[in-house]
């Protein structure tokens, strides 16, 4: 016979579980489901080992939560699970917190909301503890010291502020562990919506776009690169940080295109935004070029958000045989969708002009390929680059500059050598390999900061 009190404790929960409105999309997350099947087989009185193995179930998808998690939990596993759900879960309230003050949200959204958070605090209370407490009455209670808890599942992490660099979220959920009535931190949990962000926007900074099924994919780590890291080019980054603040200003804006040589930054200048610009709301979306034409779904999703999108185009370059590029200059300027005010595009390319001309696009009219207006078609290349409100450019670092980004990389990395054997090396670096850039520079710092750990461990 199970204990009486731990049967009216999760008889409480599984009836609070299936209780739920507007955070009811919560149960269909894997975990949750789990424990609801846990809750079933032990009020239910189900057989020893099917209730152990529902318990091990849970174990085993907290521990793969936990792995991934990089940071530590607020109480055990399953508590701290719990309330990343109800910070990054999207829901009618949360979606509405986000996007207005607590003060404008109707009386009924807020009176479900605290409806669903007492019963969340519910679940939330379904400790460890108390779990392999209804599994002690057995003949031989001696296994009861054998069954892994799941309170101490954590791996050692590095930061505080986890992954995502938001402690807001975490005194959040500390918040909420610590009260005795959650509804009473409605109002601060719609605070939270309207600060981080609801949803899939809540959780991540970074997104890229998937065509084939059509959504958003929030990426779990993406570049740390840091626009202070970055050597060089101190004009072009600080028009695109100028742009970027007017954009999360709420004041007009441009589209920019990062063009120049490769490996000189364009892609890191964008990338680094995001961990400059992320708390104040700034996410970043990976494009790819073939999905251009899904621009009107992308927008859809993002109109009316509170966040500022940036749509990034890494490495945009058309054949003159693809026609992809017409659909980019609808999407920068044209086309009866506007671009909401929350969207810019930044691309990087390679080619001052994004498409590939040849000398017989400038030839005479009639000649080679039939064309009979082929300045047309030059300028109809040529539009596109400029529908780009701003163009920045980035072009081959000459010596100094390339030994001075160097020098700032092997300060960065701690490595102390003579500076005169720091550039003979990169020079001769160079010369066998890349040719100069600042991609060059950090490859040639890579190979020597693994040397040297090499040398050092011999």
């Amino acid at each position: 016979m199970l204990n009486r009190q731990i049967l009216t404790q999760f008889s409480h929960a599984l009836h609070a579980a299936k209780g739920l409105t507007l955070y009811r999309g919560i149960m269909e997350d894997p975990v949750c489901r789990a424990m609801v099947v846990f809750l079933e087989k032990v009020t239910g009185q189900a057989p020893m080992e099917q209730i152990l193995d529902s318990y091990g179930e849970i174990f085993r998808l907290l521990s793969a939560k936990a792995v991934l998690a990089g940071e530590k939990p607020v109480g055990d596993a399953w508590q701290d699970h719990l309330l990343n759900l109800i910070l990054y879960q999207d829901n009618p309230f949360s979606e509405a917190a986000a996007s207005v003050p607590y003060g404008q949200l109707g009386h009924s959204l807020k009176q479900a909301a605290m409806w669903d958070l007492n019963k969340l605090q519910v679940l939330h209370r379904v400790e460890a503890g108390a779990a392999l407490a209804s599994l002690l009455k057995m003949e031989d209670e001696s296994l009861a010291g054998q069954l892994p808890v799941w309170d101490a599942l954590h791996i050692p992490f590095v930061s505080e502020t986890g992954r995502d660099g938001r402690p807001k979220a975490r005194e959040l959920k500390e918040l909420l562990s610590g009260r005795g009535d959650w509804s009473a931190c409605l109002e601060a949990l719609s605070d939270y919506y309207i600060c981080a962000g609801s949803g899939i926007f809540g959780r991540y900074g970074a997104f890229r776009w998937v065509s084939r099924y059509e959504h958003l994919e929030g990426i779990d780590e993406p570049d740390p690169v840091r626009l202070e890291k970055l050597i060089g080019y101190r004009s072009q980054r600080q028009e695109v940080v100028d742009n970027t603040e007017k954009f999360l200003a709420g004041l007009p804006a441009n589209n920019i295109l990062l063009y120049g040589d490769r490996g000189t930054g364009k892609s890191s200048t964008v990338k680094a935004l995001l961990n400059r610009y992320q708390a104040r709301g700034l996410r970043l979306i990976e494009v790819p070029k073939s999905a251009l034409g899904d621009y009107p779904l992308i927008i859809r999703k993002l109109r009316g958000k509170p966040q500022r999108f940036i749509l990034f185009v890494d490495d945009l370059s058309f054949e003159d045989s693809e026609v992809e590029y017409k659909e980019l200059k609808a999407v920068l300027e044209g086309g009866l969708e506007v671009r909401p005010a929350n969207v810019l595009i930044y691309a990087t390319s390679n080619r001052r002009h994004l498409v590939r001309e040849h000398f017989s696009d400038r030839g005479p009219a009639g000649d080679g390929d039939g064309d009979l207006r082929t300045g047309d078609t030059v300028q109809e290349k040529l539009s596109l680059a400029d529908r780009f409100g701003i163009t920045v450019l980035f072009v081959m670092p000459d010596r100094s500059l390339y030994l001075d980004i160097v020098r700032g990389l092997a300060e960065q990395r701690g490595i102390d050598i003579p500076g005169s054997e720091l550039e003979k090396k990169a020079l001769l670096w160079e010369t066998w390999h890349n040719g100069r850039s600042g991609r060059t520079a950090r490859q040639f710092i890579d190979d020597l900061s693994g040397e040297l750990g090499r040398q050092k461990k011999q």
